[in-house]
């Protein structure tokens, strides 16, 4: 077979579900070295797709062809190995082999797992998703097939996995000669837009490709739906008169009419499309808070010989929107878990204010009645969300913002894909009106869409919000504060978002770095600090410092302006290309005196 022949070839593929019929006549190929990122709603057949071309599942109609030969590796979003299988007897073809086996250690060491002689039973289900991971990167694929690889990995690991995925290593760390191509369903935007080299797009039945990361991909559907968009305005317009021909001519129609009529049935299905759009935003003017949040008393916790904590101290402020981020086991959860009174501290406490209502998304999720409709569900907890103002979204509104539609929000939950189980529970913990959002891993299994909802939803509330996760897209969009824990009870507090921080940590001096992978030393409160620690401001500094201030707030009120102009509608050609090309612009100079401001806020005043 020619070189030039695709890894994959899929060609009219359809697949229904008794009346649901989740894709039809669908046609792609994927070629030697591309990566390819595929992006859907939840229960559009995402990991349905996955699972028929890696074998796993049957179609109703279409072929799928693979290259002579090809070697494939699949990781399943949720993968099953026998309890009874040591780790390394997990990860598959090693044979005792020394070198393979020397090879599956390199990897899971990567991945964190360390007790090569363990269970899997005794792991839990991220463990497992890592062994799995382990698994498909051995084998050494031509063409990788990976549904939602970021879950269940901290930012060293996923870092680790893209370096592996753009540069094509090998499972052992080498350079391969070949370019393995990759097929894979994530959430993580921050992974799709440094790995993928095409997106495909299912939407609506049928899939669309971007020949692009994913940028790309977001600047070109705005394209295409505008281009659709007008495409039915002009078929309703043409619709109109068609309609009135149609009622006006006789039932004797000759051959030209008849012709006419046909076109008219055809420009009736066009005519009749809607595109999906919400008009407003979510926003709530009905949750206070009092100026009193929480104050994080000198706690410590530790299992064993694991410190998780030891000594913090943190006031949490009114209206604060912190991300939580560090690797697995580093404490994150259980701090959450002790703020909500789930876990106990060693020693300290916390001092909650008397009008705080939390609002918790965990990552274990909600235990659902299956026989229980969607509707139900929400319904059982209110009938409608007070918005203020007058204003009340009922519970069918409001799933319907999270896009369940009228026909979803009435089946019943075992119909339900995984992805929208947790979509549902989100709408159960919003639907309850907390005025504390604490949001573990709440990214996990959502598709795109819903987090871009989410996100403009948490942008707009108007209370607080702890967020725990790992995408580093999500917590750009949502927080303006890091609190990073680094393990054996040390945690810095960062005031910036994730992007800020990494910029950050990469103008730190390599010595600084070192210390601070060794430091052990407890995190204390904010701005308090031994004398001598630190020099203190010059003069010069201290005006800069106040003059930075006083830009990057302009800044920020100019880029809200411009932001709010360009969604507006109603700027001309002229004004529109001047504003596009002064944003980035913008962006850059805050990014730049946001970094001064970070250096100089270092400096005692």
């Amino acid at each position: 077979m020619a070189k030039d022949t695709p890894y994959l070839d899929v060609q009219g593929l359809s697949k229904s579900f008794g009346a649901l019929t989740l894709f039809e006549d669908l046609s792609f190929s994927i070629a030697e070295g591309q990566r390819v990122g595929l992006i859907a709603k939840n229960g559009t057949g995402k990991s349905t797709l996955l699972s028929i071309l890696a074998g796993k599942e049957g179609y109703d109609a279409g072929d799928i062809i693979f290259r002579r030969d090809i070697r494939l590796g699949f990781l399943e979003q949720s993968p099953h190995f026998s309890p009874d299988d040591s780790v390394l007897d997990a990860c598959f073809n090693h044979e005792g082999n020394p070198e393979k086996v020397l090879r599956a250690k390199q990897v899971l060491t990567q991945l964190k797992i360390s007790n090569l002689n363990q269970p899997m039973g005794q792991l839990s289900g991220g463990q497992q998703k890592r062994v799995a991971l382990a698994n498909v990167l051995l084998t050494d694929p031509d063409l990788l097939i990976l549904d939602e690889p970021t879950n269940h990995l901290d930012l060293e690991m996923i870092e680790w996995l893209e370096g592996y995925l753009q540069h094509g290593r090998s499972a052992e760390g080498h350079f391969q000669g070949r370019s393995r191509a990759l097929l894979m369903v994530t959430h993580d935007r921050f992974f799709l837009d440094r790995v993928c080299s095409v997106i495909l797009e299912l939407d609506d039945h049928t899939v669309y490709t971007y020949k692009g990361n994913y940028s790309y991909y977001l600047e070109k559907r705005q394209e295409r739906i505008d281009n659709r968009r007008a495409e039915i305005a002009r078929a309703n317009n043409l619709y109109r008169t068609e309609l009135e021909w149609m009622r006006r001519m006789p039932q004797a129609r000759g051959h030209k009419a008849r012709y006419r009529e046909e076109a008219f049935y055809e420009l009736e299905k066009v005519a009749r499309q809607r595109m999906e759009e919400r008009q407003l935003r979510l926003k709530s003017s009905n949750v206070y808070i009092g100026s009193k949040i929480f104050e994080c008393q000198y706690v410590s916790k530790q299992y064993d010989d694991h410190v998780l904590l030891k000594d913090f101290y943190y006031n949490f402020s009114r209206y604060e929107k912190m991300g939580i981020v560090g690797n697995n086991g580093t404490g994150k959860s259980t701090f959450v878990k002790m703020l909500l009174g789930l876990v106990t501290p060693d020693s300290g406490r916390f001092d909650i204010g008397d009008t705080v209502r939390f609002g918790y998304f965990s990552q274990e999720g909600l235990q659902f009645d299956e026989q229980t409709k969607v509707i139900d569900v929400v319904k059982n907890i209110a009938e409608y969300i007070d918005l203020g103002g007058g204003r009340h979204y009922s519970a069918s509104q409001f799933l319907q913002y999270f896009l369940f539609s009228p026909e979803q929000q009435h089946n019943y939950v075992y119909k339900l894909s995984g992805g929208e189980r947790r979509k549902l529970y989100l709408c159960t913990v919003l639907m309850k009106n907390p005025n504390f959002l604490v949001l573990d891993e709440p990214t996990n299994d959502l598709d795109i869409v819903t987090l871009q909802i989410l996100e403009e939803y948490l942008q707009d509330f108007p209370g607080c919000v702890i967020v725990v996760s790992h995408d580093r897209y999500f917590m750009d969009k949502v927080v303006d504060h890091l609190l990073v824990f680094r393990g054996a009870g040390v945690i810095q507090d960062f005031p910036g978002n994730y992007t800020q921080y990494r910029r950050w940590l990469a103008l730190q001096p390599a010595s600084s770095k070192s210390a601070e992978k060794t430091d052990r030393q407890p995190a204390v409160r904010r701005n308090e600090r031994q004398e001598g620690q630190r020099r203190r401001m010059s003069y010069k500094e201290k005006r800069e410092f106040e003059q930075l201030e006083r830009e990057i707030a302009a800044l920020e009120e100019e880029q809200r302006q411009l932001e709010e102009a360009l969604c507006s509608g109603t700027l001309s050609v002229e004004e529109l290309t001047a504003k596009s090309i002064r944003l980035p612009a913008l962006k850059d100079e805050l990014d730049a005196k946001g970094m001064r401001w970070l250096e100089l806020s270092e400096i005692e005043g």
